[in-house]
């Protein structure tokens, strides 16, 4: 019987490699887009989000813009007062967070050494203040304090301390571990290694976030007056309530061109402190002296130093100007603690649940509009699919001039022209959204590499295949990220639009502490804090799944 003999070189060949499968997409991927799509829906289902309604909104919006024009500011010196009262209240608000938040910080690092429960406790205070929006504190404070800028300035401090802790948190877990054990084996205490080597290294990094939150902080206290708590808001609260809209229209104008021009400082001083600002010949944050040991001075150097003392000086007249006495600090003392002992026990009723619930549909349902407009804003802002420069530049100064106007104005404006309720609010942070989303799809789609699109368009691939192939799968973990972190401040913004009445649980909240139920003020602020972290840690979940 014949025989088939395999040849060696085919025996020892080894086999065939499996064909590659696809990389398996995660189930988060299209799970968390399918419900934000379908609360979006019943979104619209329950704030009766109609083209109809949409186009009759817009009919009465328009009578009331007209109503507007021409504008007026009003009494100039009056004006002018309370644009600086604004100032000082963001200067010294953001000046008490930045010291609070320094020991705070330090205490809920991972880097501590101390007790557990303090850091803990740090922890806990950072993402309360975090949670409750800075216009909720001012209610607060105006009861406390009484009427005027003290609490204003105490509401964006409580505030920020929230975000700037848990920026310079991370900081300080970020440094090198090494020169802080080399300081302790030097038998250092703990104070002493801190301010030598943690503080000194993240110092840099701290005075940047300081800077960018009292970006943000101008911006909040230019509508605290809303509540009472001083700034030009009160001012426009005024001129709204007396239905004198052209005032109130030279007013907003006035806060738009306000915020932009200190936009423009603020991004100017961040370059001046940065910490290698203008050296090209060292990369050390400061020059050789004439000695070894000894610094040198250069301008970067001379331009950080003055503007430190700059910021103390303005900081210590913003201060002064609060016109906090010993008396008032007493009152205010008396009146916190009634106000603590009321909290207890809180009350949790359905009327607060509903209000907290229709914060969180008004919020996704306007992240949604704002995430899918904002794209296309984007889109055609950048130069990877739609490549038209002056387009570009006119989109990216409406997004400016947006987002330079604060949620809760568009919601007055939207309440006066509609009338009370969620639309009203699901306008506001649909425009707020859009502009927001927009800014953070720009940034984005500018930092990809276009190094695969160029490839693509070089092999004949058209905009359109050259974007979806090359650009898009960069842009993807930006999007969703940005998506979430919309999503995050849309319902920070929400739980207080209910204060002007536009929706939500804020107008339960402002009820609740001028009528002294501090019982359902206590529910309220337990139910939102308990909202607002719970959505920060799903969408810090679903980064994790998705990016």
């Amino acid at each position: 019987m014949p025989t088939t003999l395999t040849p060696p070189d085919a025996r020892e060949q080894p086999p065939a490699p499996a064909p590659a499968r696809p990389p398996r997409v995660p189930a988060a991927t299209w799970v968390i887009p399918l419900i934000l799509g379908a609360v979006t829906v019943f979104g619209l289902w329950w704030i009766d989000v109609r083209p109809a309604a949409l186009a009759a909104g817009f009919e009465d919006i328009s009578r009331l813009l007209g109503r507007m024009f021409p504008a007026t500011t009003g009494p100039v010196p009056e004006l002018a007062a309370l644009v600086l009262e604004t100032l000082q209240i963001a200067i010294a608000g953001t000046g008490l967070a930045a010291l609070v938040s320094i020991p705070l910080a330090a205490g809920a690092a991972n880097t501590f050494t101390g007790p557990r429960w303090v850091q803990s406790l740090c922890r806990t205070l950072i993402v309360v203040s975090r949670a409750v929006p800075s216009l909720v504190f001012a209610i607060i404070f105006v009861r406390i304090f009484g009427l005027g800028p003290a609490a204003g300035a105490l509401a964006i401090a409580f505030h920020s301390v929230g975000m700037i802790g848990k920026m310079m948190t991370d900081v300080f877990e970020e440094i090198s571990a090494s020169p802080r054990e080399a300081v302790n084996a030097t038998g250092a205490n703990r104070f002493q290694v801190f301010v030598a080597t943690t503080f000194t290294q993240a110092l840099p990094q701290m005075t940047s976030f300081v800077l960018y939150r009292l970006d943000i902080n101008i911006r909040a206290s230019s509508v605290l007056g809303l509540v009472g708590a001083g700034g030009i808001g009160v001012a426009l609260q005024r001129s709204i309530g007396s239905l004198d809209y052209p005032r109130a229209a030279g007013i907003i104008a006035v806060i738009i061109v306000l915020l932009l021009v200190l936009e423009l400082i603020s991004n100017l001083v961040q370059r001046t402190v940065s910490e290698h600002a203008g050296d090209t010949e060292h990369s050390m944050a400061f020059p050789p002296g004439k000695e070894l040991a000894s610094p040198g001075w250069n301008a970067p150097r001379v331009g950080r130093s003055a503007g430190l003392l700059a910021g103390v000086v303005l900081f210590v007249l913003s201060l002064s100007a609060l016109s906090i006495s010993p008396d008032r600090l007493a009152r205010g003392w008396d009146n916190a603690v009634a106000m603590l002992t009321g909290f207890v026990p809180p009350v949790f009723t359905a009327e607060i649940a509903l209000g907290i619930f229709e914060s969180l549909v008004m919020a996704f349902t306007a992240t949604t509009f704002g995430v899918l407009i904002g794209l296309v804003i984007a889109v055609f802002s950048t130069d990877h699919l739609v490549r038209v420069p002056v387009l570009g530049w006119a989109l990216r100064g409406v997004i400016v001039v947006i987002r330079g106007v604060p949620d809760i104005v568009y919601a007055i404006v939207f309440v006066a022209a509609l009338g009370l309720g969620p639309f009203a609010g699901f306008l506001a942070l649909a425009i707020s959204c859009t502009a927001l989303a927009s800014k953070f799809f720009t940034d984005a789609l500018q930092n990809i590499d276009p190094g695969p699109i160029r490839a693509l368009e070089a092999v004949g691939a058209g905009r359109l295949q050259a974007f979806v192939s090359g650009a898009w799968p960069q842009f993807v973990p930006s999007f969703i990220g940005n998506s979430l972190f919309t999503a995050d401040l849309a319902l920070r913004e929400s739980a207080v639009l209910g204060i002007v009445g536009a929706g939500g649980i804020g107008f339960l909240l402002h009820e609740s502490v001028t009528s002294i139920d501090y019982q359902s003020t206590a529910g309220i602020l337990i139910g939102l804090i308990v909202v607002v972290v719970g959505v920060e840690y799903m969408a810090r979940w679903a980064r994790r799944k998705v990016i």
